[in-house]
């Protein structure tokens, strides 16, 4: 993948609706303090941005459409002040993968999670996919979605929409895919995300937000006292390369078991035998949601009793993923040159179970051409006191 030099702003004139204002250069910075003319770029051929939406309540959401990536969440804490709470970078130079190789804030494709030593059949034949973790293709293999540019199809104050034209063959994959992913921010300070896709091949879709949260507003700090429920009463163990091993296990009497809330950090501390969790190096699994696919029905709530901000995630897919930053090591450093050491973020990210294309009696991650994939997630943000 090629990248070109940072490019005049005149040059991107949809840019302006990713700035605060379009006076002096302070007026410009957005609320979360990014500079939206360090997100202009020319990547193999097209525009990059950064677009803000906002609400009345002050809450603020900055996007660049590379990688459809959401770079900031700045929400009010108990005192009413403004946090940003999730893990970024200032620039968009900083999200090439030659800098930083992360999925921080991405909209991930064709395939969120890991598929199986990279193989998939379809109709009897076997498809190789280019593998990218421990022998399997993660978050649509080494050149997955999050790092080509999206097409800006509507950008206003409240609402942005993307897309993405996967060709056939795109990282292995087969046919061609048109996807959108639609970002809308509500006056209940909720990021509403939709995606939808067709194919003119059979082939399998599994897309969600790759956002790490952390809470508190301040990424110096780890998140392991945040307080977090899943709606889950099971859950698809994996073995030590990360896949998942087609089991569907109880969370009951496991350190998998949130059901009742409580700080992500006791199940390291009361569960260090747990295979599960020395697999992980902590948390990074699939939840079986109790939703039934509701999109009204909590399937995650979590807080941060030091910023009073909590987190609600609704969706209407099966599964939801909980990633709490294990690998994160100080060496990749973020907005305000903060270095994100590890468990600084949690990822939730709403999905079709890992690998599910190679586990038919799991719910199916098909797309056949003429119909169309969509999927639901909601971020509701609110204060506790």
């Amino acid at each position: 993948m090629h990248y070109s030099k940072i490019i005049a702003a005149a040059a991107v004139a949809v840019t302006a609706l990713g700035s605060c204002g379009n006076g002096d250069k302070a007026a410009n910075v957005t609320a979360s303090g990014l500079d939206p003319d360090k997100f202009i770029a020319e990547v193999d051929g097209k525009n990059t941005g950064l677009y803000t939406l906002k609400n009345a309540s002050g809450m603020e959401v900055c996007i660049t459409n590379y990688g459809g990536r959401i770079v900031s969440i700045s929400v009010p804490d108990r005192d009413g002040e403004l946090r940003d709470v999730v893990l970024g970078f200032d620039s968009i130079q900083a999200y090439f993968p030659e800098n930083n190789a992360t999925d921080f804030g991405a909209a991930i494709g064709r395939y969120a999670n890991r598929i199986g030593h990279g193989i998939i059949v379809v109709d009897g034949d076997t498809v190789k996919l280019p593998v990218n973790n421990f022998g399997h293709t993660l978050h649509g293999g080494p050149q997955g979605w999050q790092y080509k540019v999206y097409d800006v199809k509507e950008a206003t104050d409240s609402t942005l929409t993307l897309a993405m034209l996967s060709p056939d063959g795109d990282n292995g994959f087969p046919g061609t895919v048109n996807a959108e992913v639609t970002y809308r921010l509500t006056a209940d300070n909720a990021i509403d995300i939709s995606y939808k896709a067709q194919t003119d091949k059979k082939t399998p879709i599994n897309l969600t937000n790759h956002s790490y949260f952390n809470l508190s507003g301040d990424a110096s700090r780890d998140v392991l006292g945040h307080i977090i429920y899943i709606n889950a009463d099971s859950f698809t163990p994996v073995d030590s390369t990360f896949m998942t091993t087609g089991e569907i296990l109880p969370v009951k009497g496991t350190a998998m078991d949130f059901t009742t809330a409580r700080a992500i950090g006791e199940g390291y501390t009361d569960s260090v035998t747990d295979t599960q969790v020395i697999y992980g190096g902590g948390y990074d699994h699939n939840w079986v949601l109790n939703t039934a696919g509701d999109i009204n029905t909590a399937a995650v709530e979590m807080y941060s009793p030091e910023s009073g901000i909590a987190l609600t995630v609704y969706t209407d897919e099966p599964g939801v993923q909980f990633y709490a930053g294990n690998f994160l090591d100080g060496s990749v450093k973020g907005k305000g040159g903060v270095a994100y050491e590890r468990n600084t973020g949690v990822a939730l990210e709403t999905q079709h179970y890992p690998d599910s294309p190679n586990k038919p009696e799991w719910p199916s991650a098909w797309l056949e051409p003429g119909a169309t994939y969509t999927s639901h997630c909601i971020y509701k943000f609110s204060v506790k006191e």
